[in-house]
């Protein structure tokens, strides 16, 4: 079963490099390219995503775009309590939550909840690191680069040497058994 995740969309927007540059151009690609990245993120997962904007109509609208529910409060009410009250109903449902804003009030309704609370540095690493199976092989291959010493930045005197574990205080010579 899968979790909650929360997310305070304009928050996220803007307090991250990488959308800032968007949106001082355009907003809805913004928005779009949040959405993306999470559609991405959590694909392959029974994860429920929403992400939560300020909205101006006269009620709240509620939409899905590729598994990823997209709700605008409505005049009057911010994203903020939005995020505070799916939170509470998650929880009272016995749905584990993570919810991601950076806005510290929403962040102390959530965490009174019992739900986990994430800055959106956290997100946004997680949105723009590798999958783990592209990470894993990377790594795999800098491993064996160095072992057949086939890369060029590698130099076996940076290594630290490997030190010997110790247990303990000596044992004398070895018993024999009758």
């Amino acid at each position: 079963m899968g979790r909650n995740i929360l997310v305070d969309g304009y928050n996220i927007i803007k307090n991250s490099t990488a959308f800032q540059t968007i949106e001082a151009r355009n907003l809805a690609a913004a928005r779009e390219l949040l959405i993306t990245q999470l559609v991405n993120r959590y694909r392959h997962t029974p994860h429920q995503v929403i992400v939560v904007f300020d909205g101006n109509g006269p009620k709240e609208q509620v939409s899905h775009d590729r598994r990823i529910r997209i709700i605008y409060s409505r005049h009057g009410e911010t994203a903020d309590s939005v995020i505070a009250r799916l939170a509470t109903e998650a929880c009272t449902a016995g749905r584990e939550v993570e919810m991601y804003s950076n806005d510290s009030e929403v962040q102390q309704a959530v965490a009174r909840q019992g739900c986990t609370v994430h800055t959106t540095g956290q997100l946004t690493s997680q949105l723009n690191a590798a999958p783990r199976d592209v990470a894993r092989r990377a790594h795999h291959r800098q491993i064996v680069r160095r072992i057949y010493h086939l890369d060029p930045m590698y130099n076996p005197d940076d290594e630290p040497e490997p030190q010997r574990p110790s247990y303990g205080k000596k044992k004398g010579p070895a018993r024999r058994r009758r």
